[in-house]
Parts: C-alpha cells; sequence; structure tokens
C-alpha cells in the first residue's frame, strides 16, 4: 500500500527516505504532513528545544480553593484566582 518516497530536508538539504513504515506510522496517528527534516535535523532541533526549555521559572502562590502552598508556571496576578494542580483538575 506505501511505497518509500525520497525527500529533501528543509533544513540541511539532504535527501532522505520516508519508508512504508513511517507512511503508515503517520497515518496511524492521524499525521497528514510528511516529515520535513531528515533524521539528524529532527534528532538536532529536539535537543536544542530541550537545552533552551528544560528548565521553566515557577512563581510560589497560595492555592485559592484549599489554601495550599503551590508553584505555578505564571506570574500570579492578584485579580486572578490561583489553583494547586489538585484543585485545578477537579475544577474542570
Amino acid at each position: 500500500m506505501y511505497e518509500d518516497k525520497t525527500l529533501i530536508c528543509k533544513e540541511c538539504g539532504a535527501e532522505f527516505v520516508f519508508t512504508a513504515g513511517e507512511q503508515e506510522f503517520y497515518a496511524e496517528k492521524g499525521f497528514t504532513n510528511e516529515p520535513q527534516r531528515c533524521k539528524a535535523c529532527r534528532a538536532a532541533r529536539k535537543t536544542a528545544r530541550g537545552e533552551a526549555g528544560g528548565t521553566r521559572e515557577t512563581f510560589d502562590a497560595v492555592c485559592a480553593e484549599c489554601g495550599k502552598p503551590c508553584k505555578v508556571p505564571f506570574q500570579p496576578r492578584e485579580d486572578r484566582p490561583v489553583y494547586c494542580s489538585d484543585c485545578f483538575a477537579a475544577r474542570r
């Protein structure tokens, strides 16, 4: 059903093969776009993202629901309530 395709990496310009197995996997996951980058460039981007986004600043807050101290990934404001992860999940 699927056949190997040769694609061009938009990052480095090298040719790479989009195998039939990979195409089947993409179809099972519902992905509609073909890969744009070769394996080496995808790995390099993933590593770069991990290094840049690996540490996220957190802020101390007090849960508006239960009153427990918690850490949140945004600067709390006085005009908006902040919830701990348990209370936030219960509100969903």
